[in-house]
C-alpha cells in the first residue's frame, strides 16, 4: 500500500499542477535535485552507523512494497500453530517438540503455517525461548522479563532506523531553502539581463523550496510513519507469542495459553473466540 500511496501523491500534486496550466519541464531542475538530494543523503550517512543505514534502507523498501500490517488471518494461524505445538508438548512430553524448535524450517508443524515461518524474527523468538525453557528451570517471571528484553532491544534497533528516515524528512524543507538561496545568489549575476531572465531564474530557485517541502511532507515523512506502523505491528505479533509463552510457563493448558495470546491482539485484527475454537479443534486433530 505504501507504493500505491506514493503514486497517488505524485499524480495528484503534479497532475493538479499540469491541469492548472503548469509545465512539468519547469519543475524538473536536476541541479536543485542534486543539491537537496545529495545533502540529504550525505547527512543521512554522517548521522548514522552502517547497521542503521542498512536497516533503514531495508525497512523503507519493505514499507513501500510490503503489506506491512499483520492480518487477522495471520494471527489466527499463529494461535492455531501455538496450540498445536503446546498440545504436542503436553501429550508427548517436552522432548517431542525439540525436533521442531531445533530445525523449524523442517518442522511439519511450522511448515503448515507459512505466514509464521516466513517471519524469521518471530521464529527465532519462539524457538529460542522454548529451547531455554526446556533446558533451564525458569519461572514465569523470568520468561516474562526475558521476552520483554528481547522485544525492547529489537524495537530500539528498528526505531533507530525509523528515526534516521524521519530526520531526513525533517531536514528536507531546510535543504530546499538552501537550494533556493543558492538559486537567488545565482540570479544576482543576471540583474542586467532583463525581467524575463530574472523571472526564470527566480522560478528555478523557488522550485528548490517546493522540492524540499514536497519530499518531506508528501513522501519521506509518510514513509517514516509507515515504517513505524509496520514495526509496531511486528512488535504486537511478538507480544502475542510472549503472552502464550508466559501462560505456558505458568502451567496453563494449551487452550488457555492461546486465549491469553488472543486477548493481546488489537480488536480490529483479533479472531473471535469461536474462530479460535474452530482453529484449535483442527490443531488438536493434527496433533
Amino acid at each position: 500500500m505504501g507504493f500505491i500511496g506514493g503514486i497517488i501523491v505524485f499524480l495528484c500534486v503534479f497532475g493538479g499542477y499540469v491541469l492548472a496550466g503548469g509545465h512539468l519541464h519547469v519543475i524538473w531542475q536536476p541541479f536543485e535535485v542534486l543539491i537537496i538530494g545529495g545533502a540529504a543523503v550525505g547527512g543521512f550517512i554522517i548521522a548514522n552507523p552502517m547497521g542503521t543505514l542498512k536497516m533503514a534502507i531495508s525497512k523503507s523498501l519493505h514499507a513501500l512494497i510490503g503489506s506491512g500490517t499483520i492480518s487477522k488471518k495471520d494471527y489466527l494461524e499463529l494461535l492455531q500453530m501455538l496450540f498445536q505445538l503446546f498440545q504436542v508438548a503436553r501429550k508427548d512430553g517436552p522432548q517431542a517438540i525439540e525436533k521442531h524448535i531445533e530445525e523449524p524450517n523442517s518442522s511439519e508443524i511450522f511448515k503448515a503455517y507459512p505466514s509464521f515461518l516466513k517471519n524469521h524474527h518471530a521464529v527465532e523468538f519462539l524457538c529460542d525461548t522454548m529451547k531455554i525453557t526446556l533446558s533451564a528451570d525458569l519461572s514465569q517471571y523470568d520468561v516474562d522479563d526475558l521476552l520483554d528484553q528481547d522485544i525492547k532491544s529489537a524495537h530500539e534497533e528498528e526505531h533507530a532506523a525509523q528515526h534516521a528516515i524521519q530526520s531526513v524528512a525533517d531536514a528536507l524543507p531546510g535543504l530546499g531553502i538552501v537550494a533556493a538561496v543558492l538559486g537567488i545568489v545565482h540570479t544576482m549575476d543576471y540583474l542586467t539581463e532583463g525581467v524575463e531572465k530574472i523571472g526564470s531564474l527566480v522560478a528555478i530557485a523557488l522550485v528548490g523550496t517546493f522540492l524540499g517541502v514536497f519530499a518531506c511532507y508528501g513522501f519521506v515523512g509518510p514513509l517514516a510513519t509507515k515504517m513505524k506502523n509496520d514495526m509496531d505491528s511486528e512488535g504486537r505479533y511478538l507480544s502475542v507469542i510472549k503472552a502464550a509463552m508466559v501462560a505456558l510457563q505458568k502451567g496453563a493448558p494449551p487452550l488457555v495459553c492461546v486465549e491469553f495470546a488472543r486477548r493481546t491482539i488489537y480488536p480490529t485484527e483479533r479472531p473471535t473466540f469461536d474462530e479460535m475454537d474452530t482453529a484449535t479443534k483442527e490443531g488438536k486433530k493434527a496433533a
